[in-house]
């Protein structure tokens, strides 16, 4: 069983709280617009700071610098347990793709298809593709979104369980 702490769009502000409700994740996924390369190591500081390894994995968003664009790619494909993961910042959501993104969650048969960058919190399932969506909402104070998400979930085997969204405040 592999806990996940879900975040995005931090643009350069981490709540203390996101450590509070994610200090017992296995994983911690970001899905773009870090804001700065100090974000991204106050992240890994604060959870190195516990005892157990807990996993950082990202993609970058349209704000993010070459610095950051170095160390996370663009988007990411890959295994957590038995569930097959695909990771892009500005990948739309079921009915309303980015381009190439539909057809690249067929041929990889990706069953959790994360995504960030509208701010808009949305978790939707994909019948024809059979394939789960998920975007965390806003993290950071810039942008529209009254409210500031995160997403906190569990992965068993093959099975996406125990979703929850965690309000951290008004922007």
């Amino acid at each position: 069983m592999t806990t996940i702490g879900l975040i995005s769009d931090t643009h350069g502000y981490l709540d203390n709280l996101i450590f509070d409700y994610l200090k017992d994740c296995d994983e911690i996924w970001h899905a773009g617009d870090f804001g700065s390369i100090e974000l991204i190591d106050k992240l890994k500081f604060e959870f190195e700071k516990s005892s157990k390894k807990i996993i950082i994995r990202g993609v970058y968003g349209n704000v993010d610098s070459i610095s950051i664009r170095k160390e996370f790619p663009e988007r990411i494909v890959f295994n957590c347990e038995k569930v097959k993961v695909m990771m892009q910042h500005i990948g739309g959501y079921p009915g309303r793709y980015s381009p190439g993104v539909r057809s690249e969650l067929i041929v990889q048969k990706v069953k959790l298809f994360v995504s960030g960058h509208s701010h808009i919190l949305k978790i939707m399932y994909d019948d024809s593709i059979q394939c789960l969506h998920m975007n965390p909402g806003a993290a950071g104070k810039q942008g529209w979104q009254k409210v500031r998400t995160i997403i906190r979930f569990v992965i068993d085997g093959n099975d996406i369980r125990n979703c929850e969204v965690i309000e951290l405040g008004v922007r």
